[in-house]
């Protein structure tokens, strides 16, 4: 510990999820010497749950992979504690995700003709981003089928589960109302049974995350080392450059030092570092001279509908299978993706949303009539069986008020306002109505009413361009006035887009690492040999 301790790194990667994971893994790779530093443990190949825990303690949560404290938001003007489902451990959040990897698509990132950007579009074009989309998709063994609407879009392994007859049926009757479904592309090498890890760690590195596609190779190469349970407290920074990282491990503080640094705690925690590491140059946290970082929060909502198609006999379980994009971009409007979640809705579920239905409705102060809709929701649950639960990921656009707040007595302590915008009501609403639509020849229900923000996709916190007027960090992801501080998770993104946002987080981690090496070259002649 102490050799890693007292080393000059070539690079030092603070965070494990899929953005400093991949990142790391590529630096390593390209020859450098690589540390990560994870705040929570290296949990190794533990068989662990979902993130959702009922302890607020917070070693309990840690222990669990969980980040230590839950959320403290103001939303709509009113603050509350929520668990954000927000990993603290080697993997991050994405050892238990659900491994569905897809690409925006290009007037995500550029405005086109026929799909106007409503904020101007990416410094850099999806033509720029295609060789690194590509490589995530090496890197992570996506498989799937092409979306038959994106006929040139992403690289793909061929599907390795086989397909479910009742979404086969699904499938069918999808493309007779004339909609283009298409096998959701999955990030995995899989092995029997390894469809069960969705939504929870995997214990035999099937599922590919930060962890199993990111650390773990990066390790093995020899270049690059890990320390767990070790929370970066500030980031030390004199003039233009970071001069090292101060850290926290066994109660005791020390320093960390390398030629440059690649912050990837994630879009909550790493603007609310940024805020807590002021110095001289910067008394308002590093890189906010502009009053930028932590500002234009994005989350995505999730609308979740369940769909009863029938199942075929013998059939059990549910199958991440099926994905598409008929609704990602409708009549002027940005909608997202919808895909199946893994999951199924029985008796529970259905009263659930029963529940909520009559709470909003006038008989809502008869409470003695609440119960009796036990009746209806076992009655449907029997007739109908277990319908299929899908989600449909609608895109959220940044508002500079939407931002994160530092907590500068609490570091673990998360915190953010969010306003729901008028915008994104009525954005929601016609899309429930083309879900609606969607799915009209089955029967469907909606799970819930109330907007849900899925606080596991925050993003946009450090956002990237060309004008450091209204851009936290430069095209490479560079900060505009630090020049060896580089930013690789889901806070560089000006907008969220309509898929889910692992892809492209590794894209851009990939395409980070390779300017970080372009700048640690040395410049010698053409035909020169390399040296790091």
């Amino acid at each position: 510990m102490d050799d890693l301790r007292t080393r000059e790194w070539d690079a030092i990667v603070i965070g494990t999820g899929i953005g400093g994971g991949t990142a790391g893994r590529r630096l390593a790779e390209a020859g450098l010497s690589v540390l990560y530093l994870e705040k929570g443990r290296d949990l190794g190949d533990a068989d662990l749950p979902a993130l959702g825990l009922d302890s607020r303690d917070p070693e309990t949560r840690l222990a669990n992979g969980a980040w230590p404290r839950l959320l403290e938001a103001q939303l709509d003007g009113a603050w509350c504690e929520l668990d954000g489902m927000i990993g603290a451990g080697v993997g991050g959040t994405s050892a238990f995700y659900a491994a569905t990897l897809e690409r925006p698509e290009r007037h995500d990132l550029e405005s086109v003709e026929g799909h106007p950007h409503p904020t101007g579009g990416w410094p850099i074009s999806y033509d720029g981003m295609r060789p690194w989309f590509q490589l995530a998709e090496n890197y992570f063994y996506i498989n799937g089928e092409v979306d038959p609407l994106a006929p040139n879009g992403a690289q793909l392994l061929p599907p390795v589960l086989p397909l479910p007859a009742s979404d086969a049926a699904l499938i069918s009757a999808l493309q007779r109302t004339g909609m283009h479904p298409y096998r959701t592309h999955i990030a995995a090498r899989f092995l029997p049974g390894c469809e069960s890890c969705f939504g929870r760690r995997c214990p035999r590195r099937c599922k590919m995350d930060g962890r199993s596609a990111g650390v773990l190779p990066a390790l093995e190469t020899g270049r690059a080392a890990l320390i767990d349970r070790c929370p970066v407290t500030r980031i030390e920074a004199d003039g233009a450059r970071v001069t090292g990282v101060t850290c926290r491990r066994d109660g005791q503080e020390f320093t960390l030092r390398a030629k440059r640094y690649v912050l990837a705690a994630g879009g909550l925690a790493s603007p609310s570092l940024l805020l807590q590491s002021r110095s001289e140059t910067w008394p308002d946290g590093l890189g906010n001279g502009n009053d930028l970082v932590g500002r234009n929060l994005m989350f995505h909502l999730s609308e979740i509908i369940a769909i009863w198609a029938g199942r075929s006999r013998g059939e059990t379980g549910a199958s991440r299978s099926i994905s598409m994009r008929d609704l990602y971009f409708m009549d002027g409007q940005r909608f997202g993706t919808v895909q199946s979640m893994g999951l199924s809705a029985g008796f529970g579920e259905i009263l659930h949303a029963l529940n909520g239905r009559f709470e909003r409705s006038p008989l809502r102060r008869l409470r003695p009539l609440r119960h009796g809709l036990r009746i209806p929701a076992m009655v449907a649950a029997r007739l109908l069986g277990n319908a299929k639960l899908f989600v449909g990921v609608l895109e959220d656009l940044p508002y500079a008020d939407n931002r994160v707040l530092s907590d500068p007595t609490d570091p673990d302590r998360l915190r953010f306002h969010y306003d729901i915008s008028d915008e994104l009501r009525s954005r929601r609403a016609a899309f429930r109505k083309a879900m609606r639509q969607a799915f009209r020849p089955h029967r469907a229900m909606f799970m819930g009413a109330a907007p849900q923000l899925n606080f596991a996709h925050p993003c946009g916190t450090l956002r990237f361009g060309d004008d450091p007027t209204d851009s936290v960090l430069d095209r490479d992801c560079r900060m505009h006035g630090l020049d060896n501080l580089y930013v690789a998770d889901s806070s560089f993104m000006p907008t969220s887009n309509g898929v889910n946002p692992s892809l492209t987080i590794a894209a851009n981690a990939l395409r980070v690492a390779d300017a970080i090496v372009a700048g640690l070259r040395p410049r010698l002649a053409a035909g020169g040999s390399l040296g790091y």
